[in-house]
């Protein structure tokens, strides 16, 4: 049996674990929210009128850089603990690696249905960009709130997110306007 030194030790030990999952994680879907709406910016100029094309780059493209981001940190990980990379470590590396998988799903689906023609193919891609300016204010809120941040340090956090999405939107006018 624990005592109370060592239960709460063995709390904050968890607790200190699960933050640091939230925010790998999190930085995951930083990460595969700008590398979504890169791809976009890249898909819509080169096909413009082909949304499930753009779609089916955008998913090639994230599992291709997921698949980057769990051999350098099984690389990373073996190195630096100077252990064997087990396949248990390995598909640690790759749950925690997903959220760049899982940042691209709204976007694509937005794209998938420009596709089917719920939308034409040029809302599709503006949806796209704009639910992904979404999920970069998800994860700033998340930030913010796991810091326990003010509503000025909120603001900015948020301005840096959708900064860095706003930046890569004026990218697309801009390639898209010649």
């Amino acid at each position: 049996m624990m005592g109370p030194v060592s239960e709460d030790r063995h709390r904050s030990d968890l607790a200190s674990a699960d933050r640091v999952a939230m925010g790998e994680r999190l930085g995951g879907f930083i990460y595969g929210t700008i590398l979504t709406l890169s791809v976009i910016i890249a898909g819509a100029k080169a096909y413009p009128d082909a949304p499930g094309r753009i779609a089916a780059l955008v998913v090639a493209t994230t599992i291709v850089f997921w698949l980057a981001h769990v051999y350098a940190h099984g690389a990373a990980y073996s190195i630096g603990l100077d252990k064997h990379l087990s396949l248990a470590a390995l598909g640690h590396i790759a749950r925690r690696e997903a959220s760049i998988l899982e940042a691209s799903v709204p976007s694509v689906a937005a794209l998938l249905a420009g596709w089917l023609g719920l939308f034409s193919e040029r809302v599709s891609v503006w949806v796209a960009m704009a639910l992904g300016l979404v999920v970069l204010a998800a994860a700033g809120l998340l930030f913010a709130r796991a810091e326990r941040l003010t509503w000025v340090g909120t603001t900015v956090v948020l301005a840096l997110n959708l900064g860095l999405g706003f930046l890569l939107i004026g990218l697309k006018l801009a390639v898209s306007h010649h």
